[in-house]
């Protein structure tokens, strides 16, 4: 079964404070994940954030908004309650609660008024999901970042496979520098890249040090690597005496070939495009920030006074 939305929690939540059986989000979180027989890891399911769980997220959404339109009152800090507008409600109550039931109470249209438009510009911009959507502000924001991220990944790993194949083993040399390995690009890692390099494209310090170093294999390409190629770029790590590689592809790996690493001595890690695509946003290597927003949340602790 699939985590029920915050609206399809308003409801089945009103009705736990009712019943005085939830008075505080972890009671009503465990409480609203039995009702809807949600599974171990259905309730383990995380935010694309990884701070929160969705189901958490959403039950403290819905809470929220039973609040600002009076069916609720927070008491103290961390807990809720049922107030006589919500006992009215819970006498004949509707088939479910969402916003545009909601809409119904004064106070959640004035919150709608003031948290969902801001005129900019003489132009009224919306900043809140509608009535009609069924993700929590928190759920519409990453999941834009992450649509915004993956188109990027795509656009990054297009250009990949347009670079010539000496620029894209000089750039994975520089994006692993850029992750922490060796230090400078001058020091930390080198290109080998010439006729005759035994299937090793480059070589790079696994620490400034040099204690260990890491050995290289790039492939531009749009073809699956299979396990023939891995098995080459191994016998080249033997010849070195070397006991750990990467081998780098714009393309994607056989299921024979992740198989075959994983049962070798030697360590071997294999990133395909998405990967590498994803690691050069992560560590700023080929893109720019063109923007940056910052979300804040309350400060509890600067308003106590106890």
């Amino acid at each position: 079964m699939a985590i029920p939305t915050y609206d399809q929690l308003m409801l089945p939540l009103l009705r736990l404070a009712g019943a005085h059986r939830a008075s505080d989000l972890p009671t009503a979180e465990k409480l609203l994940g039995d009702e809807f027989g949600l599974t171990h890891e259905e309730r383990a399911t995380m935010l694309p954030s990884g701070q929160q769980t969705a189901l958490r997220n959403r039950t403290g959404w819905a809470s929220f908004y039973l609040m600002k339109a009076g069916l609720l009152v927070k008491p103290k800090r961390g807990y809720f309650e049922i107030t006589d507008r919500g006992r009215d409600v819970l006498k004949s109550p509707p088939p479910n609660i969402d916003k545009a039931f909601l809409a119904g109470f004064p106070e959640f249209r004035e919150f709608l008024t003031g948290a969902s438009a801001e005129s900019v510009g003489g132009t009224t911009q919306t900043l809140v999901p509608s009535t009609a959507e069924h993700t929590t502000p928190d759920e519409a924001l990453q999941g834009a970042y992450q649509q915004l991220r993956s188109e990027l990944a795509s656009q990054v790993l297009e250009r990949l496979l347009q670079v010539s194949p000496e620029f894209f083993e000089q750039l994975v040399v520089e994006l692993l520098v850029v992750m922490g390995y060796g230090g400078s690009r001058r020091d930390a890692g080198e290109r080998i890249g010439r006729s005759g390099d035994g299937g090793i494209d480059g070589i790079i310090k696994e620490d400034r040090l040099g204690l260990d170093v890491i050995y290289i294999q790039a492939k531009r390409w749009q073809g699956t690597v299979g396990r023939p190629e891995i098995q080459k770029f191994v016998g080249a790590l033997h010849g070195q005496r070397a006991r750990k590689g990467v081998f780098m592809t714009t393309s994607g790996f056989s299921a024979d070939a992740r198989d075959y690493v994983s049962h070798i001595d030697v360590k071997v890690v294999l990133l395909d495009g998405i990967q590498i695509a994803n690691l050069m946003i992560d560590h700023g290597v080929g893109v720019t920030p063109v923007a940056t927003y910052v979300v804040k949340r309350l400060d509890s602790d600067y308003f106590d006074e106890a």
